[in-house]
């Protein structure tokens, strides 16, 4: 019934009947809007665009959970798109669904559940007013914390309704928590283990037992909702965190993963971070520097100086991409240059982008944030280097530092210095046209510290740092 044009929806029980209005579920819902999009149907062809990296794994198991009309946990790390996913699944919703006009749960017209609206349609029949609702409008979420309360999620004895002289135990003296506010709908509830034992239980009631029990009256309320919980791993299996009933009563559960390739880093940095022109200047951001970026995330997810168990996300990513451009820019409006072109000396930026979202291990030697990070951008540079460039192709340049000549680079240097130097260094112009056909100045420069971190890192050369400013010598 959500393909009624906006004039031609009925407005009242007696015209939804005749317009041949069939109630369904949000389970037969969700499961005919799925169909429809497994059999490629344009409404919902795009659904999962823009989720990267899971087409063979967690998609597959959205879609049979979806099919089968299933309460969904969702395991995984800070950072998975476990929040994006969920409310991709909201898109499976139709897009309106008649409702009882002014009601709080939004009973279906006919087949209403709460008191209220069961009187209304006793005494108005036919003439019951119908509103529709929108899909946004049938998605609620919640943020797990421990100071939420069951008057949150399921509901609250209202004093002024009381005042008007309804009795406690009376349903119309409740009011409702979001989760009968999003009946016939999709409720998401994040970091479910973060609950209280009451409240989960609560949630549990709704889920199994289909009534509200509030200050100890009990309510009979067949909600008609799917939820869907996310959770860390580690908490979500911790004896004592969640209540087993509940852990139970989610039929399947399905784990998110990070990506699993340095491409889907990447394809995901660059979905995110909009690297057009900023302004008048044109962003110009070598594969390379892309890469390293990626590299310094993957290799955080695999070094054992950060707890894996909180996991490293890739907001991680996009935040330093985001950084280095920053920096580049700032260069760029300072110095006057015609485009912005991120190099490896705005590459110590990134600690502030990196610090604070990762978590170290305790007992670490060594191991202030600082001297990770950098030990993390070190190595991203090593990898990308070693996957492009043959340290031995860049003999001339290792062999005219060793004469005795020193090389610097820095932060707040123009690219016509670098442009210079390209030209002086034997062997160095032909190794950043090897390295990539650049076009540009900026470019330029940034393969010039590349190559030139590359061979230090490889200890072909010695680096000495002050501030932003690095000096290579033999």
């Amino acid at each position: 019934m959500s393909h009624f044009a906006d004039s031609d929806r009925p407005a009242t029980k007696g015209q939804l009947i005749a317009a041949g209005y069939e109630r369904r579920t949000v389970r037969a819902e969700l499961r005919s809007n799925m169909m429809a999009f497994l059999a490629g149907s344009s409404e919902h062809s795009g659904a999962f665009d823009g989720i990267i990296g899971y087409d063979d794994t967690v998609i597959p198991e959205i879609e049979n959970a979806l099919l089968s009309g299933h309460h969904i946990v969702m395991l995984g790390e800070r950072g998975q798109g476990k929040t994006r996913l969920i409310r991709r699944i909201a898109s499976f919703l139709d897009e309106f669904v008649p409702v009882v006009e002014g009601c709080a749960i939004n009973d279906d017209p006919l087949a209403p559940v709460c008191a209220e609206c069961r009187r209304r349609s006793a005494e108005l029949g036919d003439e019951l007013p119908v509103a529709w609702l929108g899909r946004e409008h049938r998605y609620g979420e919640k943020l797990a914390t421990p100071d939420v309360t069951i008057a949150d999620l399921i509901g609250e004895i209202d004093p002024v309704k009381i005042a008007e002289g309804r009795y406690m135990a009376d349903e119309e003296a409740i009011h409702f928590g979001i989760v009968p506010r999003t009946n016939r709908g999709i409720f998401a509830i994040n970091e479910l283990p973060d609950l209280t034992e009451k409240v989960q239980v609560g949630l549990f009631n709704v889920m199994e037992e289909r009534d509200l029990q509030i200050k100890g009256y009990r309510v009979r309320l067949p909600l008609d909702v799917i939820v869907v919980a996310t959770a860390n791993p580690e908490d979500y299996t911790s004896r004592g965190r969640i209540v087993t009933p509940l852990k139970d009563r989610f039929d399947v559960q399905i784990r998110t993963h990070y990506p699993r390739t340095l491409a889907d880093e990447i394809a995901i940095m660059e979905q995110e971070v909009d690297t057009t022109a900023r302004g008048e200047l044109p962003v110009r951001l070598p594969d390379f520097m892309r890469e390293i970026v990626a590299r310094m995330t993957t290799e955080a997810r695999s070094t054992a100086e950060i707890s894996q168990s909180s996991g490293v996300s890739v907001r991680v990513t996009i935040n330093n991409l985001e950084t280095l451009i920053a920096s580049a820019e700032k260069r760029a409006l300072r110095l006057g240059e015609s485009e912005i072109a991120p190099r490896v000396t705005d590459m110590p930026a990134l600690e502030a982008s990196t610090t604070g979202k990762l978590e170290l291990e305790y007992g670490t030697e060594d191991s202030a944030e600082a001297n990770v990070v950098e030990r993390l951008i070190g190595r991203a540079i090593k990898e990308t280097f070693d996957a492009r460039v043959d340290p031995a192709s860049l003999a001339e340049v290792v062999a005219y530092i060793g004469e005795g000549w020193g090389i610097a680079t820095s932060d707040s240097m123009s690219c016509a210095e670098y442009m210079e130097g390209i030209g002086s260094v034997p062997g160095l112009r032909a190794a950043v046209d090897a390295l990539g056909p650049f076009e540009s100045p900026g470019l330029m420069a940034a393969a010039t510290e590349f190559l030139l971190e590359g061979l230090h890192l490889h200890e072909k050369l010695n680096r000495d740092r002050d501030g932003g400013r690095f000096t290579y010598r033999a």
